[in-house]
């Protein structure tokens, strides 16, 4: 495990797909050209931002192996594990893992519905993946407007004795929650690194405790984040919060609600960029309105991007 992978931005990347919302190779191999060349710690693929979940088994394969001959290991992949049951992503880990994933993001699972999760349900599923694999694992915590769990404690502190676990997405949006977390990584006696995934308070997160960032709205501004990340862990606030005042604006508007939309309006953004030149998302996602394209131009001017 190369572990300074864990300590920058990993961004979330998008997934450029055709007219009939299939895979597009070479712009998506553009895309990885263009995303690779910010100083990112790693690229997450095959997550919620990159429509993993409505992505086939061997389509999420064939993304990992675009990544790996794009890349040629100058920057280790994140792939998203979504499966519905143990079986299934054992199987799908080994997958990704051959193909190319340097580490698992764990997506939560429909067992995990209903109060309170007994925490063997999700140690006995990261613990099956984590033994059948020899990359790392990242548990995730996702806020629950997209799916995801909030982790009890005692959840948490079982996940944490899988020493395949490397690290933690913190995604639920929630200030007090991510700081409760940290607070319990911090306590569990090895080391285990935060990754915010909280596009609501990106800098915030770091003055808090985050290590680094998996986050979404890291395909867009990649440059201005990276920079703001490295000013903060250097303690040089006053200089990463002038980029916040930039950058945070913008990534509110791009998970305005319907969060669901924050996947279309990335894609509608990277086109007005020049990055992209098709913003079609997968059904059932659909496209925003001309009314939110507006809203993302017109933030993304007030960013200066335009």
């Amino acid at each position: 495990m190369k572990p300074e992978m864990f300590e920058g931005l990993i961004p979330a990347t998008v997934l450029p797909m055709d007219e009939n919302y299939r895979i597009d190779e070479d712009e998506l191999r553009r895309y990885i050209d263009w995303i690779s060349g910010f100083g990112i710690s790693g690229v997450a693929v095959n997550v919620d931002t990159g429509e993993g979940p409505h992505l086939y088994p061997e389509e999420q394969v064939r993304v990992v192996e675009v990544y790996r001959e794009e890349l040629k290991g100058r920057i280790p992949i994140v792939a998203g594990l979504s499966t519905r049951f143990t079986d299934a992503a054992v199987r799908m880990a080994k997958r990704l893992e051959e193909a190319g994933a340097d580490a698992l993001l764990m997506f939560p699972i429909p067992a995990y519905a209903g109060e309170p999760l007994d925490p063997e349900i999700p140690y006995g599923y990261h613990k099956a993946v984590s033994d059948a694999v020899e990359i790392p694992l990242i548990v995730f915590q996702l806020q629950r407007a997209l799916g995801g769990v909030e982790y009890s404690a005692s959840a948490l502190r079982k996940l944490f004795e899988i020493e395949g676990v490397a690290a933690i997405k913190e995604a639920s949006f929630d200030a007090r929650k991510f700081l409760e977390t940290v607070k319990i990584v911090r306590s569990i006696g090895r080391r285990v690194y935060v990754l915010t995934g909280n596009d609501n308070f990106i800098l915030e997160s770091f003055i808090l405790g985050a290590d680094g960032a998996l986050l979404g709205f890291g395909t867009i501004a990649t440059d201005l984040q990276v920079e703001m990340i490295e000013r903060a862990k250097r303690g040089d606030y006053e200089e990463a919060f002038k980029i916040a005042e930039v950058v945070q604006p913008l990534a509110d508007a791009i998970f305005a609600p319907p969060v669901r939309n924050y996947r279309a309006r990335l894609k509608e953004a990277l086109v007005m960029l020049g990055v992209l030149k098709k913003a079609y998302v997968r059904p059932p996602l659909t496209p925003i309105s001309e009314a939110e394209r507006k809203l993302v131009r017109k933030a993304l001017e007030k960013a200066g991007l335009l």
